[in-house]
């Protein structure tokens, strides 16, 4: 059994750290500044430029296809390039993807939402969460009902990613009642904000924020259908699972990061005449979150592999989302308790990411939905205890 990284995937890896340490890292405590100032850490244009830069070391369209102008990177690259991102607070992403669930698209579609969006000349946004449904996505109630050659669309979505950037959603809605929201009652419409759905931004505990997307009376012509008219519901679940590994592949990055924030100042950090790293209690905060990092490393890539082995990634991936979200709150945790007061000021990124990776524990699957999974997938001898080593 191997556990080391391919030449390749080495060679890919450290590309994307330099890339990261060298044109990222340096706009760290600009974006600081900036967030004290209650502003953007990064605004539009200064994402976009990181962004090209960055396609000139080859990082482009991580999961885009080739045919598109993307790299098609297996799982496990992919995994290990998110954690890279996760080592700095700037809100950056490598720039040429797009929604996976967008490939459904006619050629007529893709031409007019996917390529502008893989090309960075659109902004989309995916809308399946309501605010009386939250991670009960098969309660959803906004509702289509077709009118001619139309559909009309009226309800709210919540928590909506991008809501307040996009120029398009891909929301889903009920259109048959009867069938029920799992039986294809439900059809995913990819609708323009020109169409005169609207926006308004949720203030949370973190940078920046999500927004809830109000649709009253919003007209979609049918040609807007994205995929089959009854597939909403299965195309919201692809879209779903599809960060199960990489938001906690970005969690390691963030922990790796903090953690070695904390071995610094502990090596340095003197109180009552030594070093602080000499005390025992700092001594175990340390080592467990080590512990914690290196456990959740290999479920996180242990997830990624199962999607690269073609096999149903959900058990794995629920497993490392789960574990992967409460690590990095864990170790977070206990580096800023480190750093102590210095910690908790806003001259450190510390305070931020305790903020930010709390979120990590809720989108796209809160810890208990996880559980859920997991749980059931044994108990109804969906998989056996061990996985595919058993």
């Amino acid at each position: 059994m191997d556990f080391s990284l391919s030449d390749e995937e080495r060679a890919v890896r450290d590309t994307a750290r330099q890339f990261i340490t060298r044109e990222v890292m340096p706009l760290e405590q600009e974006a600081l500044r900036r967030e004290r100032a209650h502003q953007p850490g990064l605004d539009r244009s200064e994402l976009r430029e990181l962004q090209l830069k960055a396609k000139k070391f080859g990082f482009w369209g991580l999961s885009t296809p080739e045919e598109y102008g993307g790299m098609d990177l297996p799982a496990v690259l992919q995994s290990l390039i998110w954690t890279e991102i996760g080592r700095t607070f700037v809100q950056f992403k490598f720039g040429g993807d797009a929604d996976n669930i967008l490939y459904f698209a006619n050629e007529e579609q893709k031409r007019e939402f996917l390529i502008p969006t893989i090309e960075g000349d659109r902004i989309s946004c995916f809308a399946i969460t309501e605010p009386g449904a939250g991670s009960d996505a098969a309660n959803i109630k906004l509702s289509a009902r077709q009118d001619g050659g139309d559909w009309v669309l009226n309800g709210e979505k919540t928590f909506i990613t991008n809501g307040n950037d996009a120029d398009f959603v891909i929301v889903v809605a009920v259109t048959d009642k009867e069938k029920g929201v799992r039986g294809g009652g439900t059809t995913a419409f990819l609708v323009d904000r020109e169409m005169g759905w609207r926006s308004e931004f949720i203030q949370t505990m973190g940078e920046g924020g999500p927004a809830s997307l109000i649709f009253s009376d919003v007209r979609v012509p049918a040609r807007n259908i994205l995929g089959e008219i009854g597939q909403g519901f299965e195309l919201g679940m692809k879209w779903i699972g599809k960060g199960r590994y990489l938001i906690p592949s970005q969690a390691l990055g963030i922990a790796e990061r903090a953690l070695g924030m904390a071995v610094e100042y502990a090596n340095t950090r003197e109180t009552f005449g030594r070093k602080i790293g000499e005390n025992q209690a700092i001594q175990w905060m340390i080592a467990d979150s080590e512990v914690e990092l290196e456990a959740a490393r290999w479920l996180i890539l242990r997830a990624a592999w199962t999607v690269d082995q073609g096999s149903d990634p959900r058990h794995a991936s629920s497993m490392a989302k789960l574990h992967g979200a409460a690590m990095v709150n864990n170790v977070v945790d206990r580096v800023l308790q480190i750093h102590g007061g210095m910690g908790y000021t806003r001259e450190l990124p510390l305070e931020r990411w305790y903020r930010q990776v709390r979120l990590m524990r809720i989108y796209e699957g809160t810890d208990e939905m996880q559980r859920l999974i997991i749980s059931r997938d044994l108990l109804r001898g969906y998989t056996k205890i061990g996985g595919h080593l058993a």
